[in-house]
């Protein structure tokens, strides 16, 4: 926490020593912290998306390719989005001792739910007929996946990305118990010692980290489905 003068009285220009909430001292003598923070806290948040996008698309098509596997499947990942998120650090802590591989490992984990079943969603609903049409026109498994299917899955795809990513974002500051956590450093930090300007400002960069994350995949979302927008 802030110091304060010699007689134990803040001057009145001095808002650090002050502890008060909003202060421009504190984001101008803690720059490189902040900034660290926040590229960690981004490293961390794109790592473990895309390793569960990876992940989520090839159970997602094994889902919808075998009706046996989609209840196991969204069976699992359900079950572990509802593991507490300190919990699922200890159950993982073995194996991956207290590294940002440990935060990774676990929000990956929670994002396969969303990315699963929202893929699998998207999949489901595409036409019987649209497959039909282009089976017809001599498109292969492979080919009708990859020209018809997942593009018309594209938008719950998507949707499904935009929740775990903003998800994400939130979850990493959980990754402060071990170290890991970007702004989630500098928030536990500054509850346990009472640094307002602290919390708060790390608090701010996390909602606008993820609401610029969610608009921008809300405008990637709309790029690559260009016939959404017609429709609407």
């Amino acid at each position: 926490m802030p110091g304060s003068n010699g007689r134990g009285t803040a001057p009145p220009d001095d808002c650090l020593a002050r502890n008060e909430w909003i202060c421009g001292a504190y984001l101008s003598s803690r720059r490189e912290i902040l900034v660290d923070a926040v590229l960690e806290h981004l490293q961390l948040t794109a790592a473990s998306v895309a390793v569960a996008l990876l992940l989520a698309v090839p159970l997602a098509l094994a889902a919808r390719r075998w009706r046996w596997a989609a209840g196991p499947v969204l069976g699992l990942t359900t079950i572990l989005y509802t593991i507490p998120s300190l919990a699922m650090f200890s159950l993982l802590l073995p194996l991956y001792g207290l590294s940002a591989a440990l935060v990774i490992a676990g929000l990956v984990l929670y994002s396969l739910t969303l990315l699963v079943r929202n893929i699998l969603a998207g999949l489901r609903a595409v036409p019987e007929e649209t497959r039909q049409a282009a089976r017809g026109m001599g498109y292969g498994p492979l080919r009708l996946l990859l020209a018809v299917e997942l593009p018309l899955a594209l938008p719950a795809a998507m949707a499904g990305l935009r929740i775990a990513t903003v998800s994400a974002v939130s979850l990493v500051t959980v990754g402060a118990i071990v170290g890991h956590g970007g702004l989630g450093n500098l928030i536990y930090s500054g509850m346990n010692t009472f640094f307002k300007a602290q919390v708060l400002t790390a608090s701010v960069l996390c909602v606008l980290i993820a609401v610029a994350a969610d608009l921008l995949l809300l405008g990637a979302g709309r790029l690559l489905t260009p016939w959404t927008r017609r429709q609407a």
